[in-house]
């Protein structure tokens, strides 16, 4: 039987190829698991049966005496009255304006107020405050979310930290990694190679040809 040998530079190639492709699967493999669920959730999330249930509260939140003189103090106390840990992570004002009503009858005298804007939260727990400048109270809208709900948030980094983005970014590196490390090792191990460039391109060729469908 003929055998197909490979030089000692080659076999030293393929182990350290197949060493670092375990090390960086295994890396990735319980974020993976969780990108894994939930992205299927949400490339299916209206077929499946899954609901992200969520359970919604909104309340009034009596402003102190004296109040925070600007949308940053705002979004500090906000943080100590709600006992919240984190800050707010977006804090928007929208500056006052004449209201539509006005424009449209050419009216000057009514002006809608400065507007403000404050989310907090985490992928279990969202809140948003809205506030009136002028009014004697924030209205507050908090959302429970459920476990998958939670799971696509956390998916999406939607009141993640920092650490956790740039986590994620280490997953996305890794299948970066895992997939050239797949495509060397399947060159060097297999004598078709042909084939394995053809089923690569093809591939390669579809998702390029069906993302550009979709600008």
């Amino acid at each position: 039987m003929e055998r197909h040998l490979i030089s000692p530079a080659r076999a030293t190639a393929v182990i350290w190829l197949r060493k670092t492709h375990g090390w960086i699967g295994l890396w990735g493999a319980t974020l993976g698991l969780l990108f894994g669920f939930s992205g299927i959730w949400l490339n299916h999330r209206a077929v499946l049966p899954l609901k992200p249930a969520a359970e919604r509260d909104n309340s009034r939140l009596a402003l102190p005496d004296p109040r925070p003189a600007d949308a940053h103090a705002m979004a500090a106390w906000l943080q100590s009255a709600l006992s919240l840990p984190e800050p707010a992570g977006n804090v928007r004002t929208e500056k006052a304006r004449p209201a539509p009503w006005a424009e449209a009858s050419a009216s000057a005298a009514a002006m809608q107020p400065e507007h403000w804007t404050f989310n907090f939260g985490a992928p279990r727990v969202q809140i948003q405050a809205e506030y009136w400048v002028g009014n004697d109270a924030v209205s507050v809208r908090r959302t429970d979310n459920g476990v998958v709900a939670t799971l696509t948030n956390l998916h999406k980094g939607i009141g993640m930290p920092v650490a956790w983005i740039l986590l994620v970014d280490t997953l996305a590196g890794s299948m970066i990694l895992l997939s050239l490390s797949g495509l060397a090792l399947w060159m060097l191990t297999r004598r078709r190679r042909t084939v394995g460039l053809a089923i690569f391109g093809t591939a390669l060729a579809v998702t390029a040809g069906l993302a550009i469908a979709h600008l």
